[in-house]
């Protein structure tokens, strides 16, 4: 059975595995309120083309389709030909199964740089497996902050949204910020060297937070 993967414009192409947000995103919901943390209210992923059929129906598949016992390899063969790949442009690896699945897949393609943001970090029982992944030399694991305001934790590698251009002291600003919405060449995601990532808030949804969460 051959796996459904997407490719990100903004990468240029990069191939990338994702499924639906939010109900594979356990990580996304706040505790104390029950609502979502400020990063997801205005995600990209819960709204325009990823209301469309053809864009839910590959990332529902998936859902199910890790579960198979050739999915390890199948994913392998998949990447063989590929020198970058991102795990979730949408979605999260709910699921300590999955995230040992994808494990063993990053294990076996060690000359493809894999890039995999996540919010599990926030639950004990991926600690270990998160650990694994990242030290991989062919890994970078990025715990997604839940700030707007671009707060992170300080010693992990990690990711953040901010409101301007105008980086907190080590952050390092997105490159696609200031081209366009694309990446280009740069691969600071994917780079070791790179602490944190600032993602600049667009869109109106995400203004309206960040907005709300300034004035908080």
């Amino acid at each position: 059975m051959t796996v459904k993967l997407s490719k990100t414009s903004k990468l240029d192409g990069v191939k990338s595995w994702s499924l639906q947000a939010v109900k594979t995103c356990p990580g996304s919901v706040d505790p104390a309120t029950g609502g979502l943390v400020p990063a997801c209210e205005g995600c990209y992923a819960i709204g325009g083309n990823y209301l469309f059929p053809n864009v839910i129906a590959p990332r529902e598949f998936n859902q199910q389709d890790w579960k198979r016992d050739a999915w390890v390899s199948d994913m392998i063969d998949a990447l063989r030909n590929d020198r970058y790949f991102r795990w979730f442009d949408s979605g999260d690896m709910y699921d300590v199964r999955l995230a040992k699945k994808i494990y063993l897949v990053m294990l076996n393609t060690p000359d493809v740089k894999h890039w995999l943001p996540t919010r599990m970090h926030k639950f004990s029982k991926f600690t270990a497996i998160l650990a694994a992944m990242q030290a991989l030399p062919n890994v970078m694991v990025r715990a997604s902050s839940d700030s707007v305001t671009g707060a992170y934790t300080p010693g992990v590698h990690g990711s953040t949204i901010v409101p301007s251009l105008d980086a907190p002291d080590g952050v390092t600003i997105c490159h696609a910020a200031t081209n366009d919405g694309k990446c280009g060449p740069c691969r600071a995601c994917y780079s070791k060297d790179v602490a944190v990532i600032g993602y600049v808030a667009h869109g109106q949804k995400m203004a309206g937070v960040v907005k709300r969460a300034l004035a908080a």
